[in-house]
């Protein structure tokens, strides 16, 4: 039987409750997950990378699972980039590439888009808040993109909510105290 990889690059910024629980599903599913913080190149990141990844590392640490691997040298702001990295270290041929459903929409527009999808199939997380629409579904077949939606369910979090309002409840208890211990994201918090 063939294995089952996952990719799943994210910015983290920081990672939350939603991340720990996709990394935790995604063993359920796949022989090994693989993640990476990257800079995605259209969005503006608080804390820097070196910052973001050790968040990451802690929290797969913390899950003690041998199926999630964290790998920081897949790491590329150009997704085409991470997935030969992947393929070329550990010689898997068949990758799945998490994505949240609020990015499905942009993979169109991807640097490399038509060699990605030659490289990869796409495993699509469905955000609350963010369907994927009837207009995306049918570029996604006009393109021949191989892809499945996943049942996953995850909490109604992100990187960028924790950021407007500090709820620490977000955040996975591994990353609490390093967060705070730090004043990390703290300039950006709203004050009245």
């Amino acid at each position: 039987m063939e294995q089952r990889i996952a990719l799943f690059g994210t910015s983290a910024d920081p990672p939350t409750i939603g991340h720990k629980k996709i990394l935790e599903e995604l063993s359920k599913i796949y022989t090994f997950t693989i993640s990476y913080v990257s800079d995605n190149p259209s969005k503006r990141h608080k804390e820097d990378i070196s910052i973001r990844s050790h968040l990451l590392k802690t929290l797969i640490e913390d899950l003690e699972n041998p199926k999630i691997l964290f790998n920081q040298r897949l790491s590329s702001q150009w997704a085409l980039e991470s997935i030969k990295n992947c393929k070329k270290i550990y010689e898997f041929k068949n990758l799945d590439f998490v994505i949240g459903s609020d990015l499905v929409k942009d993979i169109f527009c991807w640097k490399n888009f038509n060699k990605i999808i030659n490289e990869v199939s796409f495993f699509i997380i469905i955000r609350e808040g963010y369907p994927v629409e009837s207009s995306t579904l049918k570029m996604l077949e006009t393109y021949k993109v191989k892809f499945e939606i996943s049942t996953i369910k995850i909490p109604n979090t992100s990187s960028s909510k924790f950021r407007l309002n500090f709820n620490y409840s977000n955040l996975p208890s591994s990353l609490i105290d390093f967060v705070k211990k730090n004043k990390l994201y703290e300039s950006t918090k709203i004050v009245e």
